[in-house]
C-alpha cells in the first residue's frame, strides 16, 4: 500500500482491487520491517479486505445460482 495515496473505503472496493491490496498487505507483513502499530493497522485492514473479498465471491455465487436455476446445483453433486 502507497503512503503517498489514500485507502479507498474497503466497501468501495472491486474484488480484484480488494485481493490486491491484501496482496500487498501480506507482503508488507511478511517482510517484518513495520512498527507493532503499522503491523496491526495493516493486519485490520486485511482482515476488512478479506471479508469484502469473501461477500463479493458470495454475492456472485449466488447471482450465478440465480442465473443457472438447478444446473448448478446438479453440478456441485457431480462433483
Amino acid at each position: 500500500m502507497p503512503k503517498s495515496s489514500p485507502s479507498k473505503p474497503v466497501d468501495e472496493l472491486t474484488y480484484e482491487a480488494a485481493f490486491a491490496e491484501l496482496e500487498t498487505i501480506v507482503a508488507a507483513l511478511e517482510s517484518e520491517q513495520k512498527s507493532l502499530d503499522e503491523s496491526m493497522a495493516l493486519y485490520e485492514r486485511g482482515q476488512a479486505l478479506v471479508k469484502r473479498c469473501s461477500e463479493l465471491l458470495d454475492q456472485a455465487e449466488l447471482k450465478v445460482k440465480q442465473l443457472s436455476g438447478n444446473e448448478l446445483a446438479d453440478f456441485e453433486e457431480a462433483e
